[in-house]
């Protein structure tokens, strides 16, 4: 998995927008306006930072080496997934689509029908 490839695949969920809000470092992709990913670099790797229920968190954390908790984001609610590592690509992709899910999921029921998700 790389950022770009990961780009890629984000860009295909309906009402996934992409930008730099926080500088040219870090790629966020927003689902009505509310924040759901974070692409960037640290250390000469590329990770990615996803929303998760906080259970969930504890678990992929004590999972894997390459999964830690959200990096700048809260620690209880948000992971980063480091990769190349021991996360398969099927996982990130998941993890993102889950992410995606959660954030869509407190969003009005309005702007969820617009999504096709109620």
């Amino acid at each position: 998995m790389t950022n770009k490839e990961l780009e890629e695949y984000l860009e295909t969920f309906l009402g996934a927008e992409s930008g730099f809000p926080f500088g040219p470092e870090a790629l966020v992709f927003k689902v009505k306006g509310k924040m759901f990913a974070i692409l960037a670099q640290r250390d000469g790797r590329e990770y990615v930072t996803l929303k998760v229920k906080p259970e969930d968190g504890e678990v992929l954390t004590s999972q894997f080496a390459d999964i830690t908790p959200g990096y700048h984001t809260n620690k209880r609610h948000w992971i980063t997934v480091y990769y190349p590592g021991d996360v398969d690509d099927s996982l990130v992709r998941d993890l993102s689509e889950q992410s995606y899910k959660l954030v869509a999921s407190k969003l009005p029921k309005y702007e969820r029908v617009s999504l096709g998700l109620a």
